[in-house]
């Protein structure tokens, strides 16, 4: 055991920490020094989105004490910045979230700041919402988003409802790491300071969503549609039902078995609706009930996994580029027939989310601004076209979409409200949304993305993941499964090679720590190490032509199979 990670575990059995907290730490010395080493072996980092960790005992586990110290940390950068400061907290169902917003809110009582606090448990996307609504200067929402049970985290945000951006991530982080001690920390007092919010805030969030209903009249004609939605025992239940209701819709059948808030979460390994296993019991409903749509929530209500049936009547999971791709395409078709477009409409996408987005949105005459991963980032270019641009709809691949200029993260509560309008509108036609998709397919191009992730767990998994990166940079392969590599595109140095003439260009982005290679037929492949779990995922797009939609499935094969050849060549599977 390294000497910090020594020193560490002193300060926790000789400091101000509580008895039972000691006992855990005396029990791993015990029973368990491999745990106490990874526990105590550093601190768990308040990154430029906030913390995410296991729970328990140690400098490198979420518990009231790091979360203590980060929330000291974050109150003294915004009273730095406002001479009044109010936030909003919101919890998920995730276990001690609700604990944990308690400590959360008490601390920034303590140091003087105005508190508003749900009662209970509410969507991430809602959070943003009431930082906007309530005019606050930040705020937090404890959650963990999809990760597995034994997980939470500590999400932070400004005055704007968006996740910290530069400089304000930066700046937290350094406050962040100035407090040393817990005995820094203001732990109580001022406890006028919180005030309890619930359904005046919901109200105006579930008018919002309402807001952006853009076929009200078929929403109507079509209200008996038959819809399956699993929370997956996450917040998702307090609001989506409500909002799907808000829209007309009174056939909704609620997956019982995961429809209680329970961080446990008992019925599934991993609470993401990207996985088939996580929404194999409401595609089961689905099927049974012979539904029309399948929506499925992550924990905190951000992401949206939707089932539909195939072009052979098959129940199947879109992936988050379809659903992305469906939905961005309904904002722009659907508004220009109704003559709503207007010559700043802007969409936003991120740069490993499918590039047929960009191609419909040139075809529509529409700007398509692509940013780094998250919806921080789409959130900062918002802010910055703000009064150029009207900002419609954005989105990544991970499942996220954020509808409409009222939130600023990803929102599944307005997606899953408008994915069920876009297949109202298709079934007042006779169709499914798959029919739809097909459509766009032989329309604008045939683009179909895989991705996969490698996990590499403990202290050495990060050292490996950092060595596979810097191998592709060093040494880029300059050929992958018989196509030559034409570009790389790395946005940690911020260059744009092109590797056979040798000309580099400057690319206009924050440096971010991903590779994309670019293949001489069209193929596309991104490697990013993930910033909130030990993995670095791998990204692959292909495309070709779909003039007859009999030609899918055959088509269909061939670009999995393209796929499948890549991930051999670079020696990923």
């Amino acid at each position: 055991m390294d000497q910090k990670t020594e020193a560490n575990i002193k300060e926790w059995l000789e400091g101000n920490y509580d008895e039972a907290t000691k006992a855990a730490i005396r029990k791993m010395q015990e029973e368990d020094p491999a745990q106490l080493e990874d526990a105590f072996y550093k601190n768990l980092e308040f990154g430029t989105g906030g913390l995410r960790g296991i729970m328990g005992t140690g400098t490198n586990r979420m518990n009231k004490y790091t979360i203590g110290k980060a929330t000291q940390g974050y109150a003294n950068y915004l009273k730095q910045n406002y001479e009044k400061v109010s936030v909003a907290i919101a919890f998920d169902a995730r276990n001690n979230s609700k604990d944990f917003a308690r400590i959360v809110a008490e601390i920034f009582a303590a140091n003087d700041i105005t508190v508003y606090l749900f009662e209970e448990l509410r969507p991430t996307p809602v959070l943003s919402f009431t930082i906007r609504y309530l005019k606050c200067q930040g705020g937090v929402v404890l959650t963990a988003s999809h990760n597995p049970k034994e997980y939470n985290g500590y999400k932070a945000y400004w005055n704007d409802g968006a996740q910290l951006v530069p400089p304000h991530d930066k700046n937290v982080i350094t406050e962040v790491e100035k407090i040393k001690s817990i005995d820094d920390v203001k732990w109580k007092g001022n406890e006028h300071n919180i005030h309890i919010i619930g359904k005046d805030v919901d109200d105006a969030y579930l008018k919002m969503v309402k807001g952006l209903s853009i076929h009200p009249e078929i929403c109507a004609k079509q209200h008996d549609m038959k819809i399956v939605y699993t929370p997956i025992h996450g917040a998702g239940i307090t609001m989506v039902p409500k909002a799907l209701a808000a829209y007309g819709f009174d056939n909704v059948h609620i997956v019982e078995e995961q429809s209680h808030p329970d961080g446990n979460f008992p019925t599934v390994n991993y609470p993401n609706p990207e996985e088939k296993e996580t929404m194999s019991i409401g595609l089961k409903k689905a099927e049974e009930l012979d539904a029309d749509i399948l929506f499925g929530t992550d924990p905190d209500t951000d992401r949206v996994g939707v089932g539909l049936k195939d072009n052979h009547g098959n129940w199947v999971l879109m992936n988050g580029n379809q659903t992305a791709l469906l939905a961005f395409n309904y904002m722009i078709e659907a508004r220009r027939e109704k003559g709503w477009t207007k010559p700043n409409d802007m969409v936003v996408k991120t740069i490993v989310t499918t590039d047929l987005i960009d191609k419909i949105a040139a075809e529509n005459g529409m700007n398509c601004y692509n940013t780094l991963t998250g919806f921080k980032w789409i959130s900062s270019l918002i802010r910055e076209k703000e009064g150029k641009e009207k900002y419609i709809i954005g989105g990544e691949e991970s499942f996220g979409l954020m509808i409409g200029d009222e939130i600023r993260d990803k929102d599944a509560v307005s997606a899953v409200s408008i994915i069920a309008e876009m297949a109202a509108v298709e079934k007042e036609k006779g169709r499914s949304l798959f029919d739809k998709l097909l459509d766009i397919y032989r329309q604008y191009g045939f683009y179909y993305e895989e991705l996969i992730s490698i996990t590499k767990k403990g202290m050495d998994g990060a050292k490996e993941i950092a060595a596979m990166m810097q191998a592709y940079r060093e040494n880029p392969p300059r050929e992958i499964a018989g196509s030559k590599v034409a570009k790389l595109l790395d946005y940690d140095t911020l260059e744009s090679k092109d590797l056979d003439a040798g000309i580099t260009e400057k690319l206009d982005f924050p440096k971010s720590n991903v590779l994309q290679f670019i293949l001489e037929n069209g193929d596309k492949i991104s490697a990013r190490p993930s910033g909130t779990e030990p993995k670095i995922k791998f990204y692959f797009s292909v495309n070709t032509e779909l003039k007859d939609i009999k030609e899918f499935d055959e088509k269909l094969a061939g670009l999995k199979k393209r796929i499948r050849d890549i991930i051999q060549s670079m020696g990923l599977g």
